[in-house]
């Protein structure tokens, strides 16, 4: 009775040796080192000539970027910019999954269920995920129609800021104050884009009622015609539309000038810091 659990143990313990034994010729063995160097070979060599794909394109996708910049049709570099970035995106993804799938067949995996299984999941993410799917096409017509790029200022909704990046699926804002506003691509229905054309800053001007009002119009010309020339901001002379507003106690002047795209509140402030240093300086006051 009592032998019975020792040769029990003594089997075991052979069978153990038995597994290492095998386990170690296997390893030692020239005949697998020769089938791992291979496979290793293989798989670098698919590395780097995805890698080298990769850095190729994007290259050419580059140069096309600044040849269309070059050329004499003009195109908008925003544009071009974002759509040759999203390009080389698209390259990066699709090479890489290629890589993926070589280097996965060198270490004997079946490749056709796991296609299958990929074309199934789709299928199933393209009836599941409706707002994704929309998101995603949202998104290349945002790019292709240069609805905005990275950079501009745009008002979406209640969210206005700065485009920081234009993604597939969201669009990341960064408001006035700092805010990220990160959006999904399909609750983008309408659009206002401060960037793209020049702006037209209007400011009041209010004096009070027994201002001289001819001598007040003809300061507030000079002064803007002074602060145009000295600004980079200001493209065309501003105008003096004449009065606007007529009160017991004030009257009140309009000013237009057409600026730089989404410049409009540098300009009115700058605008009204000179005139009313022109106005006292000739004794009278601006009152707003």
């Amino acid at each position: 009775m009592q032998g019975e659990p020792i040769m029990a143990l003594l089997l075991k313990i052979g069978g153990w040796e038995q597994i290492k034994r095998e386990t170690w010729d296997y390893i030692v063995s020239p005949a697998n080192w020769t089938v791992w160097l291979t496979i290793a070979i293989k798989v670098l060599v698919i590395y780097a000539a995805g890698r080298t794909v990769t850095a190729i394109t994007r290259r050419a996708v580059a140069h096309m970027v600044r040849e269309r910049e070059k050329s004499p049709l003009k195109f908008d570099p925003r544009r071009t910019n974002t759509i040759g970035r999203l390009i080389g995106n698209v390259i990066t993804y699709t090479v890489n999954f290629f890589v993926i799938i070589l280097i996965l067949s060198q270490f004997g995996f079946n490749l056709a269920p796991i296609l299958a299984g990929a074309g199934v999941l789709g299928l199933a993410i393209g009836f599941g995920a409706q707002s994704l799917v929309k998101d995603v096409i949202t998104g290349f017509f945002i790019i292709f129609e240069d609805q905005f790029a990275v950079g501009d200022v745009i008002q979406t909704g209640a969210n206005k800021g700065t485009v920081e990046e234009i993604g597939i699926r969201v669009t990341r804002l960064r408001s006035a104050s700092g805010e990220i506003h990160i959006i999904p691509n399909g609750l983008i229905t309408q659009v206002t884009n401060f960037s793209t054309h020049n702006s037209l800053a209007i400011l009041d001007v209010t004096v009070a009622y027994d201002t001289d009002l001819e001598k007040a119009m003809e300061i507030t010309k000079d002064t803007a015609k002074e602060v145009y020339h000295h600004s980079d901001l200001i493209v065309k002379e501003p105008v003096i539309l004449g009065v606007q507003a007529v009160t017991n106690t004030d009257v009140t002047m309009r000013i237009t000038a057409e600026c730089r795209p989404n410049a409009q509140p540098e300009v009115i402030r700058l605008l009204n810091m000179e005139l009313m240093r022109s106005l006292e300086q000739h004794g009278l006051k601006k009152i707003g």
